[in-house]
């Protein structure tokens, strides 16, 4: 609702708080309360802003009261905004102003999920409590030094919530506080839920269905239904807010969350049977169909129906499972989606998938009713398959599709199915024998259907946390793509100015060369015919034998066989002069990596060129330069030329990555260079050695994947952590400008 100029001078007079940062959000705040409170309410909220105001912690917990208690009070209450700021203060007169900020961010969360302005209260009185009784606990100090845990209790909150009922976290909490009250160290690792007890306390006090406790009757109930005998793999849905882990399975076994509360009325161990039996149906009736030709939209249409079709062969085996599955699936409400302020297509494939599920759906959508029935027609015929489902959802896409599916702002309430899997094992695609190739430009398809989606889906791998020695699971998220182009006679130029350099290393490069072809014999593949083979072959052929197949050989170079994976640190540094040189460090590396790609060619030895940058966990960024199977082109020198420095320097991820495809290739010797200007770092870690030490494990992992790594650093400073993370394999370049004939020397001596 619009306020007029006047009444909102009258509310910003009311406010008590002369910060000029208010100013430009404090229109759309207002706005908010009034719509979401009475008069009373708006005065209280503003009486609470003016009170938070006051407690000289600065603009930042004024403005998020503000943002955030206009919807928690429409949640709860009014009786909040009061609550609130009065709670805030009680903190302000205490050592514990820190815990203020992670206070007011954890009070939303805490009225979603519990609901009520008594639970609210509840839930503060809990964190006063541990406030008063860790504030000042070391052994002489009397409230004079602040709570070593709060703040990091605070941070863990909403997933400590979404864990634990209110008596659960206030027994949690009373653990802590009362075996580590002298311990402040102590007391960090517990409220981080780093120590084992930590967790073996949170274990205790969890509401819900744990999956330990019922592993064995499930496992009895996939034999005796589905007869399957398969492994279950448990994952925690709390450590990773964002990036909400889903159920799959794969070789290796079926993924599960390790708790489910009740829903709807179904007990969690129910919604254990229900997931297991969706990927049972799936395990038995589903295929592996080609996903490169399907455009995002097709992808999750195919996935929703592929879902129902599976579900629906299952329900005629077991019918008791309809009533199961519609309990659990969210009933949308027709009409609730405006497709004129968001995109709408999850709305209504839920429609779809809920209409197919339940018979009295009571839809009135003519698409949704008429493709309900194509649906189980499909079935009647029995020619039902996930191909065919395919067919069925593209054209349901096309019939339904509006322009504003492609808008960002995705409606999703009542939208998502929690016992239905990820579909990743719907998918496969077509192997094209190198990454480089996934990537290729395609005409762009004319058809409704088209979609602009480029590069691949996130890879996430692991990261070491030394503090706990444990891996992090799926912690980091990377994206490859192909590496933009730009002018290759820019590379040319370079290896012009290098032409005396390049004639030194050219007299190296002879004595390396290998000098004799090796015949490999018996291959089914090879160059030519293996005649004394082939006569054996036939000869056993004509007298009813089984013939030999291996009838051909090849030829290899004797003494040389090679794979070798360049990575390149592409971080923002690396675009900076040093002293002394005219020329960037990203420049000189150009050079380098030119002549280095030159002399390699030159010994026909199997190589790649990838570079690397980071912007936080959430996205690592790997760029091919060159593939294993392209050659020294004009097309690699386009991309080299290209390169921009930007962002940080994960390095550990890229490891592994680089390592996904080294690991891959047929050779006696695998290396992966590194080419880095400095350590490890993100702007989303504090910790300096946390980097460092998960670059050293991957270097440990590439050990014992038999690749050798070795790295290139061009920091002065680079002893101090390089040994750290690789041992003595590396060096360091003192003087950057003698990089370009470093590099090519330095493979040489590597690979001699």
């Amino acid at each position: 609702m619009r306020i007029s100029e006047d009444a909102l001078a009258k509310y910003r007079d009311q406010l008590s708080c002369s910060f000029s940062e208010l100013d430009d959000v404090f229109a759309a705040c207002m706005e908010n309360a009034c719509a979401n409170l009475s008069d009373r309410g708006c005065k209280d909220y503003l009486s609470g802003g003016s009170l938070i105001g006051g407690i000289g912690r600065g603009v930042e917990p004024v403005l998020v009261y503000l943002e955030e208690m206009p919807e928690v009070a429409a949640k709860v209450g009014e009786g909040v905004l009061s609550l609130v700021s009065e709670t805030v203060w009680t903190i302000s007169r205490t050592p514990n102003g820190k815990a203020i900020p992670p206070f007011l961010n954890t009070i939303a969360e805490a009225a979603r999920r519990l609901g009520s302005l008594e639970h609210l209260c509840r839930y503060i009185d809990i964190i006063l409590d541990m406030m008063d009784r860790s504030t000042g606990s070391i052994h002489g100090h009397h409230d004079t030094i602040p709570s070593p845990a709060l703040p990091t209790l605070l941070n863990q909150m909403p997933y400590l919530l979404g864990q634990l009922s209110l008596i659960g976290l206030n027994n949690w909490i009373d653990y802590g506080i009362r075996a580590y009250g002298n311990h402040p160290e102590r007391q960090q690792d517990y409220f981080s839920l780093q120590s084992a007890d930590a967790r073996a306390v949170l274990q205790r006090e969890r509401h819900g269905t744990l999956f330990a406790d019922h592993e064995r009757n499930l496992d009895l109930y996939m034999r005796a239904l589905w007869d399957e005998k398969t492994h279950f793999v448990p994952y925690s849905t709390g450590f990773d807010e964002l990036r909400k882990p889903r159920p799959y399975f794969d070789e290796l076994g079926i993924r599960v969350p390790d708790v489910y509360d009740a829903i709807n009325e179904v007990n969690g161990i129910d919604r254990y049977r229900a997931l297991l039996a969706h990927i049972a149906a799936h395990h038995r009736w589903s295929e592996a169909i080609f996903a490169d030709n399907f455009s995002p939209f097709q992808r999750y249409a195919v996935e929703v129906l592929e879902d129902c079709r599976v579900e629906a062969l299952a329900i005629r085996e077991f019918p008791g499972l309809r009533h199961l599955f519609k309990a659990l699936h969210p009933r949308p409400i027709e009409g609730d989606c405006d497709p004129d302020r968001e995109s709408c297509i999850r709305h209504r494939m839920a429609m779809l998938s809920y209409a197919i599920l339940d018979p009295d759906h009571g839809y009135d959508n003519a698409d949704v009713c008429e493709f309900v029935e194509r649906f189980y027609d499909m079935l009647k015929d029995g020619d039902a398959s996930t191909q065919k489902v395919s067919l069925l959802a593209i054209k349901f896409i096309a019939r339904t599709r509006l322009q504003s599916d492609q808008s960002a702002d995705m409606y999703f309430t009542d939208t998502e199915v929690d016992y239905r899997d990820d579909n990743r094992h719907m998918w496969k695609f077509f192997e094209l024998g190198d990454e480089e190739e996934m990537f290729d430009e395609h005409e762009s398809d004319s058809s409704d259907e088209a979609e602009e989606e480029q590069g691949l889906p996130p890879r996430h791998y692991p990261e070491w946390d030394y503090t706990t020695k444990t891996y992090r699971p799926d912690w980091v998220s990377l994206y490859e793509s192909l590496h933009p182009a730009g002018d290759s006679n820019l590379i040319d130029g370079l290896l012009e100015k290098h032409a005396s350099l390049a004639k030194r290393l050219k007299k190296m490069l002879d004595l390396l060369k290998p000098q004799q072809y090796v015949r490999i014999r018996y291959q089914e593949e090879g160059s030519e015919l293996d005649l004394d083979v082939a006569i054996r072959s036939l000869i056993d052929y004509k007298s009813g034998a089984t013939p030999d197949p291996r009838i051909n050989m090849s030829h290899r170079h004797d003494g040389r066989d090679i794979a070798v994976m360049l990575l390149i640190d592409l971080s923002e540094s690396v675009g900076q002069i040093p002293e002394g040189c005219s020329q960037s460090i990203l420049e000189l590396s150009q050079e380098a990596v030119a002549l280095l790609g030159w002399a390699i060619e030159s010994l026909g030895d199997n190589f790649a060129i990838a570079g690397f940058s980071s912007n936080t966990r959430h996205q690592v960024r790997y760029q091919h330069i060159k593939g294993f199977s392209e050659n020294w082109n004009d097309d690699v020198k386009g991309r080299l030329a290209a390169m921009e420095a930007g962002y940080s320097t994960r390095m550990g991820t890229a490891l592994r990555h680089g390592a996904h495809y080294l690991g891959t290739r047929q050779a006696d010797k695998k290396l992966l260079l590194v080419l880095t200007d400095g350590e490890p770092s993100d702007i989303d870690v504090d910790d300096d050695r946390l980097l460092i030490e998960d670059s050293h494990k991957a270097v440990q992992e590439l050990d014992q994947q038999g690749i050798y790594t070795y790295c290139i650093n061009l920091d002065p400073q680079a002893d101090a952590y390089v040994q750290d993370i690789f041992g003595q394999r590396y060096t360091v370049i003192d003087r950057v400008e003698r990089l370009p004939e470093k590099l090519p020397q330095l493979f040489m001596s590597l690979t001699k």
